[in-house]
């Protein structure tokens, strides 16, 4: 091996142990792995400017601006206040309504603050009908992360895997391109918690009021659009009132960033970041309150793992890497391969972030296609979708957090959950994408 990629190696292994032990933040872990790899010259600096200029990112900072100046307008209160009544009125099958839309504002939308206003409500109306609550809590967490796995923009993680494809030459994902795959799982997830969630979870007990020192004790590494990670929570609870103009024209400008994507009259981020200079031209939102919404920990957090992607790549330790797993999955035919790359995805992303994740496997996933002679796409979208299926552990995501420490579960309760939820959301991935994306 060269000086190069032993440095690199060593600082892959550094991050990937600090990340699991969970002591730093993750973005600070991401961002001084990426220094240490600039001074050691393992990346050059231009490598590292195109780093924290590319797509991905500036698609990601327009987004959180424009979510952030559509919370800013009352949006998402008004619509959880008429969600209450509707509740109320219909019990338990309005709960699973209000929790369906979750899951598809979460398609498009932040999803922490979703959650952090769902949660209660939910938690209430339940309590006040006389249902328990962890019968719909941790369905609510759970189908908020599948339904960010339905657009290209849903999660972080699916805009890293496209840039990072097409820095290797393939060709750019449609905003709706994934939607089959993350839709059939979301469907069967919903399903699966709709019939086995009360079964599974254990009965009895009262929920308890969150505790915001307990989300202090368990940081959470892993990140995506929806601001699962590094921020407190309690911040998402402020309640902002209706501004029925602000609303009208934050939605309409966000509509017409999608509208423009999904028409390819524009990449991703062009269409993102005119949208969110037209929101701060309108007035709809601040200079200042857009910097708020920014969330440069996650922007920070991506961009420094994309560095190391880079150096992966440079020092040729990725192709390595690649040979070595290629050659271990020889004589199998490529789904055999895409069931084995998902499964390594899935028990990843259970330890480590989902932009570590994206890094390590994006490269392997197109050399190993490569090696097959078939189309890297299926396998793109295999890392995709395992990459946000950490549903075994109440850590995984900070929106697991809220509901666990709300409706008083315990830790078993999640893997009895989640980890079916796991194997079928597997199953029905791997099917999906051998039927919507041929190799």
């Amino acid at each position: 091996m060269t000086v190069e990629q032993i440095i690199t190696l060593a600082v892959l292994v550094g991050v990937i142990v600090a990340l699991i032990m969970d002591r730093v933040r993750a973005d600070v872990v991401a961002i001084a792995g990426a220094a240490i790899l600039l001074v050691t010259g393992a990346v050059r600096p231009s490598e590292v400017q195109g780093a924290f200029g590319s797509p991905a990112i500036i698609t990601l900072a327009s987004l959180f601006v424009i979510a952030h100046a559509m919370e800013l307008s009352g949006l998402l209160d008004k619509a959880i206040s008429h969600a209450v009544t509707l509740c109320r009125r219909t019990g338990a099958a309005g709960i699973w309504g209000l929790i369906g839309l979750s899951g598809f504002g979460s398609a498009f939308l932040n999803n922490t603050p979703i959650v952090v206003v769902a949660a209660p409500v939910i938690r209430d109306v339940a309590t006040s009908i006389r249902l328990d609550p962890r019968r719909f809590l941790m369905p609510l967490s759970y189908v908020a992360v599948l339904g960010g796995s339905c657009t290209l923009i849903g999660t972080s993680t699916n805009l890293l895997v496209d840039d990072m494809a097409r820095s290797s030459g393939q060709a750019p994902f449609g905003l709706f391109e994934i939607t089959p795959v993350g839709l059939a799982m979301a469907l069967a997830g919903i399903l699966y918690l709709l019939l086995f969630t009360g079964r599974l979870v254990g009965r009895g007990g009262t929920a308890p009021e969150f505790d915001p020192a307990e989300d202090e004790r368990h940081p959470v590494s892993h990140v995506d659009i929806s601001g699962d990670a590094l921020e407190d929570m309690r911040v998402f609870a402020a309640h902002h009132a209706f501004q029925p103009a602000k609303a009208a024209i934050s939605v309409a400008v966000f509509l017409g960033v999608i509208l423009v994507a999904a028409l390819d009259l524009a990449p991703i981020a062009a269409s993102s970041f005119a949208g969110a200079v037209l929101l701060i031209v309108l007035r709809v939102i601040s200079p200042d309150e857009a910097y708020a919404g920014l969330r440069p920990e996650i922007l920070l957090l991506i961009a420094g793992m994309v560095v190391v992607g880079i150096a992966m790549e440079q020092t040729g330790l990725a192709a390595e890497a690649t040979g070595w797993l290629v050659n271990s999955v020889d004589k199998v035919g490529p789904l055999t391969a895409l069931i084995i790359l998902y499964g390594a995805t899935l028990l990843l992303t259970e330890l480590l972030s989902n932009a570590t994740v994206a890094v390590l496997l994006t490269p392997v996933a197109v050399a190993l296609a490569e090696s097959l002679g078939v189309s890297p796409r299926p396998f793109l979208v295999a890392i995709m979708m395992a990459a946000s299926a950490a549903f075994a552990t109440p850590f995984g995501y900070q929106t697991n957090v809220l509901v666990y420490q709300m409706g008083g579960y315990r830790y078993l309760d999640f893997v009895r959950v989640g980890l079916p939820l796991n194997l079928l959301t597997w199953a029905v991935a791997v099917i999906a994408i051998h039927r919507f994306f041929p190799f």
